[in-house]
């Protein structure tokens, strides 16, 4: 037992004889090509400061913007080993294991593909571009990446594009960093990934809004989760090109090119950000039903809306109502 545990085992002890809960603070802060709110409960402002700077951290390494991060770093190395920081590691393997839990419909080395589909610059500084080697192809191989004990080699060819999985990844390590700092709890939300751990400032459950892909200044619902992550992907941001012509950021394996499907968004529960960033994608290649009687199967609940607005679930959906 840690310092920390033993301390909040003391204070956890006064709230119960007094019946009250601990405070919470919390920010919003632009990151991550959107922004973010990070809340803990029983936690002080400096330890809250803390957590945006190892997001913060998260985003350099990770982002394909910048000539100088890890990603950028290795996508250019042309297969030569990179030595990288170790929260490049647990992301490259948080990768490695969505691709296969995904059956392949999360893919991070369609760069090259997401590229052509117009997403080269980054949303809030266009100045901000992707640069690729002329090796680059898509897909790449994802099996042949190896790590070692300090580096990390990518196969000639292959490029990496953190996107949705990093930012749930960055939301996991947040709350976990958090509750091994002595908060209470946690909630991390990073362009639309939320991940929760430990008390939520009701003692209770983290009451958690769905955003309506047709009105995003209001809710599709509103779910309670105690711990673990949702996340919502969807096809209606990160779109370019003309009106009735249009791309958009979420590429199909089998064609390259933009999913073509009446799928609006996927919202995924699961266990972690990093995880249920993954099982989205499928929510717009799958058949819907048969999509949805898969999530349970792979420890999942699942929300798919429509463009006529539409909303189907999953079976195991309204244990989280």
């Amino acid at each position: 037992m840690t310092p920390n545990d033993i301390s909040r085992d003391a204070l956890r002890a006064v709230f119960s004889l007094t019946g009250t809960q601990p405070g919470a603070v919390s920010a919003r802060q632009a990151i991550m090509g959107g922004h973010g709110t990070i809340t803990l409960v029983g936690a002080s402002e400096q330890l809250l400061t803390r957590a945006w700077e190892l997001a913060s951290q998260c985003e350099k390494l990770w982002t394909r913007f910048s000539p100088d991060s890890d990603i950028s770093r290795l996508n250019l190395a042309e297969g030569k080993p990179v030595v990288v920081d170790p929260l490049t590691f647990r992301l490259i393997s948080a990768m490695r294991v969505g691709h296969e839990i995904s059956l392949g419909a999360f893919d991070p080395t369609l760069l090259v593909d997401e590229l052509t589909a117009g997403y080269g610059a980054s949303v809030l500084d266009p100045t901000r571009i992707t640069r690729l080697p002329a090796s680059a192809v898509s897909p790449g191989n994802i099996a042949g990446i190896r790590l070692s004990d300090t580096s990390v080699t990518l196969p000639l060819g292959t490029v990496l594009d953190a996107g949705g999985i990093g930012k749930g990844l960055a939301a996991d390590i947040v709350c976990e960093f958090a509750l091994a700092e002595g908060a209470w709890g946690a909630m991390a939300e990073f362009g639309g990934d939320i991940v929760v751990a430990g008390n939520a400032p009701d003692g209770v459950a983290w009451r958690l809004g769905i955003e309506n892909p047709f009105d995003t200044q209001t809710h599709a619902a509103i779910i309670r989760l105690s711990q673990g992550a949702i996340v919502t992907s969807s096809q209606r941001k990160r779109r370019f090109g003309q009106e009735g012509d249009e791309t958009h950021h979420l590429i199909d394996p089998a064609t390259h090119l933009s999913a073509q499907t009446t799928v609006q968004t996927v919202t995924v529960i699961a266990a972690t950000g990093a995880r249920a960033e993954a099982l989205t994608k499928p929510g717009f290649l799958q058949d819907t039903t048969h999509y949805l009687k898969w999530l349970p199967s792979v420890g999942a609940a699942g929300m798919v809306i429509d463009d006529t607005g539409a909303e189907r679930v999953s079976e195991n959906w309204m244990r989280y109502q």
